[in-house]
């Protein structure tokens, strides 16, 4: 036991490995790293400015998609920056505390992402199948619960455990990295992370539930289905899209036994953070009017009052 905590005092820095593969075109990486990066930022940024700005669009289901936004801006900034000086370096390295608050904000953003396509499905699940009593359910107090409801259940599962290893296979810090250099039993961790795992399954059986209302509502008019369409189905595709890159990354992050290239495991590793925070205001940016014309207005604004 004195050997182990020796060892476990001696960590002080992790070296990411996972850029191995890529020492020979790390400019095209560089690029395209800040490329996406900086798009990431200004399609979140764009939509997030326009529902502040407009007082129209200052409700519950535009709210949420702002707090989706933010969070996707949240997670990308614990992700991009170290990876951009990262591809600048010949070593990669990052500190124990920095690996921590990395893991920390990339755990906790994927978890406010999904209670907030959470809390997304039960306001279109009120909308549509009970619209009459929607202003009565979805007051401004319900949409602050459910807001402080999405952030409160990102919990952490990185407590300060002594560790006894510093290998990183990965292009940046996540808590099963972390937890195999574990030098002591992590039964804490283990139940806390199953115990998410339980809950993000209800999550989403909810949000099935919800949607198989919605289908039988909504089937029933042509006036239903027309408002599915506009508003359903981008929620719809941003679900299906986050669930299947964040699935991928946690099968490969706890399962060492994924016979897959390093390149093709951070490949697919990055992609709910690129995809989710790329899409989300792109997809709701396209197929919302509301917002569709808002943002063409402000654009529209300057040259307006030029031509007048």
């Amino acid at each position: 036991m004195d050997t182990t905590m020796e060892n476990s005092t001696q960590v002080k820095l992790f070296y990411l490995f996972g850029l191995q593969e890529t020492f020979n075109n790390k400019s095209v990486y560089f690029i395209l790293s800040l490329i996406t990066y900086l798009l990431i930022i200004t399609v979140n940024l764009t939509l997030i400015i326009t529902i502040i700005q407009e007082k129209g669009l200052h409700e519950p289901m535009y709210i949420f998609l702002c707090s989706l936004c933010v969070n996707g801006l949240y997670g990308t900034t614990g992700f991009y920056p170290k990876l951009l000086l990262d591809l600048q370096s010949d070593v990669q390295v990052i500190s124990y505390s920095g690996c921590f608050t990395q893991a920390y904000v990339i755990c906790t953003s994927v978890m406010c992402e999904i209670s907030t396509l959470t809390v997304m499905s039960y306001d279109r699940y009120v909308a549509i199948c009970r619209p009459l009593l929607y202003h009565t359910i979805v007051t401004s107090l319900t949409v602050r619960k459910l807001l402080l409801f999405s952030s409160l259940i990102c919990l952490s599962l990185t407590v300060r455990i002594p560790l006894c290893g510093s290998h990183i296979d990965k292009i940046f810090c996540d808590i099963p990295s972390i937890l195999k250099h574990a030098c002591l039993p992590i039964t804490i961790n283990q139940i806390l992370s199953q115990c998410l795992i339980v809950v993000h399954v209800l999550q989403i059986l909810f949000i099935v539930f919800s949607y198989c209302q919605i289908v039988r509502t909504c089937v029933k008019s042509a006036k239903g289905r027309i408002k599915f369409t506009q508003t359903c189905v981008p929620h719809l595709l941003t679900i299906v899209i986050f669930i299947t890159v964040t699935l991928f990354d946690n099968l490969q992050g706890w399962n060492n036994n994924v016979n897959v290239t390093l390149n093709m495991r951070n490949a697919m590793a990055v992609q709910f953070l690129v995809l989710p925070p790329v899409f989300n205001p792109v997809i709701y940016g396209l197929n919302l009017q509301q917002i569709r014309r808002a943002c063409f207005r402000k654009n529209l604004g300057p040259m307006d009052s030029t031509n007048m």
